[in-house]
Parts: structure tokens; sequence; C-alpha cells
């Protein structure tokens, strides 16, 4: 049977071997026979150069290259590994696309993103991530030793940790009118993202259409997948 796997939001690390070994299971049983898996962003927790090598993410590396020999993967930047240059992805044997992504799904055209442009409703966040991607913050970043770029994303995180804790939920989420203009600049009625933590699916009408938005889970305490096939998307869990 023809399936299409899609995740986001694993924030794998090398202290949590629980959510690493949910992957590796996933892998190498059910992402063998997929047409195709999509990383939608934030693979990782945090991420800070190709060029930090370690065991932990050497063994990712290895275990997505095992896989992509016969199944494509696709990675989409999220905001804790908008890093990931070329290098890695050439280890793990994905092929990183554009922010936001258009594909066939079976006939059905799917926009794809990581979801974080959509929550335009948390300014300070947005500031940062137009100075993150643009061109000039990643590769003075990238300039810096690696010991320093260790620190200063343990700071990083922290602060971000006590910031988000005076945010509500509604501006942690997405904004609706984003949604529409993303869904509508592609010519869609169908969006599959990741970011905000909230597995579901979102059914509204848009200029008298019928759209969908499917939001993919984290990975802290389950495996959030979305199975795509020829007949009806299936947003699941795999336990750890």
């Amino acid at each position: 049977m023809s399936v299409t796997y899609f995740i986001s939001d694993l924030h794998l690390s090398a202290d949590r071997q629980d959510i690493n070994d949910c992957l590796f299971r996933f892998l190498q049983t059910e992402a063998v026979d997929a047409d195709a898996l999509y990383i939608l962003g934030d693979l990782f927790e945090v991420w800070i150069g190709d060029d930090d090598i370690t065991p932990f993410s050497e063994s990712i590396a290895k275990a997505l290259k095992m896989v992509s020999t016969t199944v494509p993967i696709y990675f989409i930047h999220g905001n804790r590994d908008f890093a990931i240059r070329q290098s890695f992805a050439r280890r793990a044997g994905m092929t990183i696309l554009p922010e936001q992504h258009v594909i066939d799904l079976y006939g059905r055209k799917a926009l794809l993103m990581h979801g974080d442009e959509l929550c335009t409703r948390d300014i300070e966040y947005q500031k940062f991530r137009k100075k993150s991607r643009g061109w000039w913050w990643p590769r003075l970043m990238l300039l810096l030793p690696l010991k320093m770029r260790q620190k200063l994303a343990t700071n990083g995180r922290q602060t971000s940790i006590e910031n988000q804790k005076q945010l509500t939920a509604e501006i942690m989420d997405v904004t609706q009118s984003e949604v529409a203009s993303a869904m509508q600049q592609h010519h869609v009625d169908l969006l599959i993202h990741g970011h905000t933590h909230r597995p579901k699916v979102h059914e509204f009408t848009l200029d008298n259409k019928f759209m969908k938005r499917i939001v993919l889970g984290d990975w802290y305490d389950q495996g959030s997948i979305l199975i795509a096939d020829k007949q009806q998307l299936s947003l699941q869990n795999r336990i750890f």
C-alpha cells in the first residue's frame, strides 16, 4: 500500500534516549516501506551547526541514511534546527526543502511548513525569526567557536523558556488570517504543519471552499505521526 509519513517536533537530544529509540523503531519498521518521509522541523532540540559532530548526532544521521537508500526523506527547517545545512543533510540522506513547500499528495496539493511563521501574535519571536533566517546572522553565528555557540544556545534556550511562561496559549498559537493567506497564496486546500505542539485536524471554509489544516504533535511524551495514503489522512501516536 502506498503511504507517506509526516513527523515534526521530535526535539531529539542525547538526554532523551527514549525519544531517540522511538524514532529508531519507526525508521526500522514502518518508514522503510513508505513512498516518502517528511520531517517538518525541530528534528533536534537544538542545533548549533553541522560541525557539532557527536555520537548522538551521528546515530540519528546513520538511522536516517539507512532509510533514505530506498525512501526519499525531505526536511523543512524548524525554529530549533534552522542551522542545519547541507553537510548534515548529506550525512542523513535528507533533501532540504524551502520553508513553505507544496507537494502532490496522491493527487491533492498540500502545503507543508514548520508553522512558526503563522504565529504572528508572538511579536518578539517573529523579530528573532526574521533575524535568524536572514543572510548575515546565521553566517556570523557559525563563524563563532563551537564552545561559544554551545554556551549561547544553552543561555538562549533558558531565556526562551522563561519568556514563554509569560505568553498566553492564544499568542503562541497560529493566527487564522495567516493560515488563510498562506493557503490562498499557494492555491491549496490542505495545510500540514507542526510547531504549536497541538495535534489536531482543523476544518473550515475559505472563499466558499472546504479547507483542512492538520497540526502534527510533538514527541516529548509520544511520537506523533501523520499517515497519508490515497484514501485518508490519519494522525496517530507511537508510544515510547
